[in-house]
């Protein structure tokens, strides 16, 4: 795999490490657990989308941009880690962020990411919905583009071909792992919405030619969209790489991502406080939480079995739990929590 052919800027603090899960394994009955530590990029509080800026703010630099656009979520971690990203390398940054989520408590607007992007210097445009994001990008390229600047639009997620090879040189960093420390694994479980983890992975193990399956749990309450998105992005990454993948090495998970994307579930609760409590491992109640609990299920529903060696990918997120705290605080015996929003069965 020659990702040295691509414009790249180093941001990530790699590898991240690979560790064991004994005692969330053995809660479960198997399968051999691991997870792959991607909350330890380091870029202000790590997680994937650091991976993905690598390269796709080298290519913006390549082409001498000056100002960055992105979009995504009022919570965004893509945002967060964007701004961190200019920030340490002197890019302005323009975030549009849409109100519009599956989950409000008093605070949600001011703190988490939101609070970050405004520390890390970002200049936030509020829309109402995810689909008023690419319409204000357009209009704000323009703008700049207008007056002499050089503006460079990273898509949300940084899910394109370029971001993906974020998650291609991440695949050939976990099989190298796995080999140094002697573990055949069988599947690699993560959470996937815009599809660019999930994508580059898919993308890089096709072109190394290994047969490690990646599992991602739809967190975006629309598994369909979620399947084209990942496979998208797996092909065009596979073509920048100089391969292709078969449509049936994607493989999206429905039934976890509860009534909206961001709208917590009590499967997704249960989650996070079993890795705490098991594991020391703090996930977050979007993506991880029900990635997770997904994972979970899968075990416990027999899809995951004791011969198999799973590799969890923590995608990071966790400046999330801050606008969450309602969501996952543990209630007195007979009091009901918050509207959640029940996870739907496959």
């Amino acid at each position: 795999m020659n990702l040295g052919q691509f414009p790249r800027t180093r941001l990530a603090h790699l590898p991240t490490p690979l560790e064991p899960l004994p005692r969330l394994s053995g809660h479960l009955g198997g399968p051999t657990l691991f997870v792959k530590r991607d909350d330890c990029t380091g870029l202000a509080f790590g997680g994937n989308k650091t991976r993905k800026l690598e390269f796709a703010l080298g290519r913006a630099l390549a082409d001498e941009a000056d100002v960055i656009l992105t979009a995504g979520p009022l919570q965004s971690n893509h945002a967060r880690q964007t701004a961190a990203a200019c920030a340490k390398l002197g890019l302005r940054c323009e975030l549009v962020l849409s109100l519009q989520s599956g989950w409000h408590e008093a605070g949600y607007e001011m703190t988490a990411n939101r609070l970050l992007d405004d520390l890390l210097g970002a200049h936030v445009h509020l829309v109402e919905t995810e689909h008023d994001r690419p319409p204000a990008l357009d209009r704000l390229a323009r703008r700049f583009a207008e007056t002499g600047e050089r503006p460079f639009v990273v898509p949300a997620g940084a899910s394109d071909a370029v971001g993906g090879l974020g998650y291609a040189a991440a695949a050939a960093e976990l099989v190298e792992q796995l080999k140094s420390q002697g573990v055949d694994a069988t599947h690699v479980v993560t959470a996937t919405g815009s599809g660019g983890t999930q994508g580059g992975l898919v993308a890089g193990l096709a072109s190394l030619d290994n047969a490690l399956q990646v599992l991602g749990v739809d967190i975006d309450a629309d598994v369909q969209k979620t399947s084209q998105l990942v496979l998208e992005c797996a092909s065009a990454t596979a073509q920048l790489l100089g391969t292709e993948i078969r449509d049936e090495r994607v493989v999206v998970i429905d039934g976890y991502a509860g009534s909206a994307y961001g709208a917590p579930t009590s499967e997704m609760r249960d989650a996070v406080r079993l890795a705490a409590e098991l594991e020391g491992l703090i996930l977050d109640p979007i993506y991880t939480g029900k990635a997770m609990a997904g994972l979970i299920d899968l075990v416990r529903r027999g899809r995951l079995s004791k011969r198999d060696t799973v590799v969890f990918l923590h995608t990071g997120g966790l400046p999330a739990l801050f606008a969450y705290r309602t969501a996952l605080t543990v209630l007195p015996p007979g009091q009901s929590p918050p509207d959640t929003g029940a996870a739907r069965r496959p």
